[in-house]
């Protein structure tokens, strides 16, 4: 059995396994709980062919590897992988839609599309084992760069994290927080720096199959379509937050939406 044949077989089971859980215990955020290990596994799966002696697939996986713990850390300390730790938005999206509508959501889309995203982000390394040419310059410069991507994620992790801290204290002292959202560090650069780093990541990762193969290939398609799932989880999550502080259409006119940039200067009187 060769390693793409491996593993579409996880792939199945990963899916079965989610979507079993799902209808059981009624909480829709499986595929979240395993989105920082199943890529990791699958890289691990091509590296693992090649004897763990390919330069470029050994490098992909230790990134890639970095990449799972670091969200895996913060997945779990946001209380993720515990019992009731589901996204709300699937509770906000139950609400909008007949019970039958929302099991055929969460079987094709939350199952089946994003665990086959999860497969496919990781592709690239399948690209590097059929082509299995000389670790270059260019796989060094794109090592530095995911892990510049990395750290950039992190400090944006920790920055959202210090704010829910201090926000979840002010609530507790029964006063209201202002601001309502984090508006400062990266985030005064970018409403979403992290799905900045995050995308930019597996852009990275897309970038040493084009080096491997000397070309652009098909398997740069996760990262394109993992895009795609963030420019709509991004609108929806916006949506959400817009209904709830009414001063975050201020903060959208003057911030970038995800790539950083300077802000722009927007008159305060504006509504």
């Amino acid at each position: 059995m060769n390693a793409f044949q491996v593993c579409l077989w996880v792939f199945g089971a990963v899916c079965a396994g989610c979507w079993l859980l799902s209808v059981l215990t009624r909480e829709y955020s499986w595929v979240d709980r395993i989105w920082s290990l199943v890529p990791v596994a699958y890289a691990g799966i091509f590296a693992g062919h090649a004897g763990f002696a390919d330069p470029r697939l050994n490098v992909l996986f230790v990134l890639v590897a970095l990449w799972g713990a670091r969200l895996t850390f913060n997945f779990g300390r946001k209380g993720g992988y515990a019992r009731g730790g589901e996204d709300y938005r699937w509770a906000i999206l139950r609400g909008r839609m007949a019970p039958w509508q929302f099991q055929l959501f969460n079987l094709f889309f939350i199952t089946l599309c994003q665990n086959g995203i999860l497969l496919l982000i990781a592709l690239p390394a399948w690209t590097a084992l059929e082509h299995r040419t000389p670790f270059g310059v260019a796989d060094a410069l794109l090592a530095l760069a995911f892990l510049a991507c990395l750290a950039g994620e992190t400090v944006a992790d920790q920055q959202q994290w210090d704010f829910h801290r201090r926000k979840a204290a002010e609530l507790a002292a029964g006063r209201v927080p202002d601001p309502q959202f984090r508006q400062t560090g990266l985030f005064r650069f970018s409403r979403h720096p992290n799905f900045f780093f995050e995308q930019a990541q597996w852009w990275l990762v897309a970038g040493f199959g084009v080096a491997a193969a000397g070309a652009l290939t098909w398997t740069v398609a996760g990262a394109l379509l993992l895009s795609v799932l963030f420019v709509g989880s991004t609108i929806f999550t916006e949506s959400i937050t817009r209904g709830r502080y009414p001063e975050y259409a201020q903060y959208q006119r003057r911030t970038s939406p995800v790539v950083p940039w300077f802000p722009r200067r927007v008159p305060s009187t504006v509504d």
